[in-house]
C-alpha cells in the first residue's frame, strides 16, 4: 500500500478519513471536490511522496468520512472547522492546500483565516466567483445520479457525465474512474460514495446564501459563521503563492475571472489545462509540471 489510513473525531463525534502519503518534512494537504474524496488525489500524492508528506482528505458524507444525520451541516464552516481540527492534533505548523473546486474554495478561505500558517495554495478550477453556467449545472446535479445495477453501468455514467469535461479518455479509465466514484453497497451493487444530502445541502443554502448576499452588499454584514460571504473577500486576504489551474474548456472558472483573480494579486501563477474542464485530472502531465514547479520554487 502506498499509503496509510487513519480516522479522527469531528466536534460533534464523526468518524472523519483520511490518508497519509510520504514522510516528508513539508506537508501537503489534498482537499477535494463537492462530491468527490480522497481517492482523486491517489497518483498525485504518490507522485509528490518522495519528497512531501502529503494527507487526502474525505469530507464528512463523502468516501469513508462518516455521514453527518444533520445534513444542514454540510457547508464550508463545518468542513473548515473539521479540516482545522485535525492540522491542529496532527501538530502541523505550517503546509500548502491543493484544493479541487469546493476544495479550492476551503483553501482560500483557511488561508485569509490563519495566513501565517499556510506557505501557498493551489486552486484546480475555482476562484472566489464562479462561471453561472456551471454553478447552474451542478445545483441541478449533485446527489441526483439515477441508481445503477452493476459496474460497467457505473463506468458509463460516469463517462456521460464527465465526458465533457474529460473528453477523449479511453474507454478502460471510465471503469477506473467509476471505481473512485462510487462503492460497493450491501447487496453489491454500486452506489455513489457520497451523502445524497449533500445536493440538498447545497440547494437549500443557495437560497440562504442569497439572502446573504444582499445583505452583503448593503454592508450589513460580511461574515457568517466565521465564514466571508463574499469569496472575494477571502481572495483579497491570500498573501501567500498561488497557483491556479483552469480547465481550457472550464464551464466553472472562466478566463475572464482569473484574470481578476490576476488583478487582485499580481504574482497569481496560472496554468491552462488544455481540452479539460471541471475540474482537471491531477495525475496529467500539464498539471503534475505545473504543480511541481510550483512547489519547487517553495522551498
Amino acid at each position: 500500500m502506498d499509503f496509510t489510513e487513519h480516522h479522527y473525531l469531528s466536534d460533534e463525534g464523526l468518524s472523519l478519513y483520511y490518508r497519509s502519503y510520504g514522510c516528508g518534512k513539508d506537508v501537503v494537504v489534498c482537499l477535494p471536490g463537492l462530491t468527490r474524496n480522497s481517492k482523486d488525489f491517489h497518483e498525485l500524492a504518490t507522485q509528490l511522496a518522495p519528497e512531501y508528506r502529503v494527507l487526502c482528505l474525505d469530507l464528512r458524507g463523502r468516501g469513508q468520512s462518516e455521514w453527518d444525520q444533520k445534513w444542514r451541516r454540510y457547508h464550508p464552516g463545518t468542513y473548515i472547522r473539521d479540516n482545522w481540527k485535525l492540522i491542529d492534533q496532527l501538530g502541523i505548523d505550517k503546509f500548502v492546500i491543493i484544493g479541487t473546486s469546493l476544495g479550492g474554495l476551503l483553501a482560500m478561505i483557511m488561508a485569509s483565516q490563519q495566513p501565517q500558517r499556510l506557505k501557498a495554495i493551489v486552486l484546480n478550477d475555482i476562484g472566489p466567483e464562479v462561471d453561472p453556467v456551471g454553478y447552474a449545472r451542478i445545483l441541478s446535479s449533485a446527489g441526483r445520479h439515477t441508481a445503477v445495477k452493476n459496474w460497467q453501468e457505473a463506468a458509463e455514467q460516469c463517462r456521460e457525465i464527465y465526458n465533457p469535461a474529460l473528453p477523449d479518455m479511453p474507454r478502460e479509465f471510465w471503469s477506473t474512474f467509476a471505481h473512485k466514484s462510487y462503492r460497493e453497497a450491501v447487496d453489491g451493487t454500486p452506489e455513489l460514495d457520497m451523502d445524497p444530502n449533500i445536493g440538498r445541502a447545497i440547494r437549500k443554502g443557495a437560497l440562504v446564501w442569497r439572502v446573504l448576499t444582499r445583505l452583503r452588499k448593503l454592508h450589513l454584514l460580511h461574515q457568517f459563521a466565521g465564514i466571508p460571504i463574499d469569496p472575494w473577500d477571502a481572495f483579497n486576504a491570500v498573501s501567500m503563492p498561488c497557483l491556479v489551474l483552469r480547465g481550457g474548456i472550464s464551464d466553472f472558472l472562466s478566463e475572464g475571472i482569473v484574470e481578476r483573480m490576476a488583478a487582485v494579486k499580481p504574482d497569481l501563477k496560472v496554468a491552462t489545462i488544455p481540452n479539460r474542464g471541471h475540474a482537471p485530472l491531477l495525475d496529467e502531465p500539464v498539471p503534475l509540471m505545473a504543480i511541481n514547479a510550483f512547489l519547487a520554487q517553495l522551498k
